[in-house]
């Protein structure tokens, strides 16, 4: 019975170093500087992009008067919140604005926030799982072990997602932490950003119902859902190791999977942990160095993130 779902010994090439990468795996420095580059335009359009089509989205659900398109925007709005975590992963990386000030601001206020987390907080444990994913400070051992396990109890987990029992666990934290001196400084900006969302969209909508029916409550429930397969498709099953392709999946990429849960190049996860510090932008370019080096090839890749999760569970069990 497998106890793991790290690729096979015979899998793992020993190719580095290269005369491109070095035994990291990260690029050598002046073909590395290159792919550094911020581009602040860009992300700033990004970002601008997002909430322009929640506005839509929102506009959508409230004027047309059908029932079947506010179903379609709560659905929709899973992969908003998807992209809202994903850039504050850039953000949280410094990697969203090469101006600190800006990157944390607008980091702050315009995608944490909206998406109920504090970013200082998401930065501190996010960075203790790249230190050494799996080890002793790993936040999010618990979205990763276990892995392959019963079909019941990934069903379990999921349901639990999709009824807004796992929403509920972290809003209540929230909630609470406007009881103590120390947690209102992390909740009170988080809430009065989520005050002002209500307002602003009653306000230009005209609608009460569109913030809790169409952004708290996707929040809770079915981003929780795709947050979790997500995360499978990152690190589910893999365990501690300095090889990095031990430790995160290679999954091919392909045009749904990106729109519903893996945006922002996220998909290319491996890319990412051999080298956290490249722009989003630049991973599908490094993952195809990892490639040419034979460092990344198709016996360690899952063809799909289908084809990764019904490797989470076992058969009959």
């Amino acid at each position: 019975m497998l106890t793991s779902l790290t690729p096979p010994p015979s899998a793992l090439n020993d190719v580095l170093p290269t005369k491109r990468l070095l035994p990291n795996g990260m690029l050598r420095p002046e073909l590395r500087q290159p792919l550094r580059r911020i581009p602040n335009l860009r992300n700033a359009l990004s970002v601008a992009l997002l909430w322009a089509s929640v506005a839509v989205l929102i506009a959508a659900a409230t004027h047309l008067h059908r029932w079947w398109i506010v179903l379609i925007v709560f659905v929709l709005m899973g992969p908003v919140h998807v992209r809202l975590a994903i850039l504050m992963h850039e953000a949280a990386h410094r990697l969203l604005f090469t101006s600190k000030s800006i990157n944390d601001r607008v980091g702050t206020w315009l995608i944490a926030s909206p998406a109920l987390v504090p970013l200082s907080l998401y930065r501190r444990s996010h960075m203790a799982h790249h230190r050494e994913e799996f080890g002793p400070d790993e936040p999010d051992i618990a979205f990763y072990s276990g892995y392959p396990g019963p079909a019941a109890a990934l069903r379990r987990r999921l349901l639990r997602d999709a009824a807004g029992i796992s929403g509920w666990k972290n809003l209540k934290v929230l909630l609470k932490a406007l009881g103590s001196t120390s947690g209102r400084k992390i909740a009170v900006p988080i809430v009065s950003i989520q005050l002002g969302l209500w307002a602003l969209m009653w306000v230009v909508s005209g609608a009460w119902w569109a913030y809790p029916l169409l952004w708290l409550l996707p929040w809770m429930t079915q981003w929780r859902v795709l947050n979790r397969l997500r995360a499978l498709g990152e690190h589910g099953g893999m365990i501690a190791a300095d090889d990095r392709r031990l430790t995160t999946h290679n999954v091919a990429q392909h045009p749904l999977a990106r729109f519903w849960f893996v945006p922002y190049n996220t998909g290319w996860h491996l890319a990412h942990h051999v080298d956290m510090g490249l722009p989003f932008r630049q991973l599908p370019r490094f993952h195809a160095e990892l490639e040419a080096a034979g460092y990344v090839n198709a016996d360690m890749t899952f063809s799909s993130y289908r084809a990764l999760w019904r490797a989470c569970v076992i058969p009959g069990i």
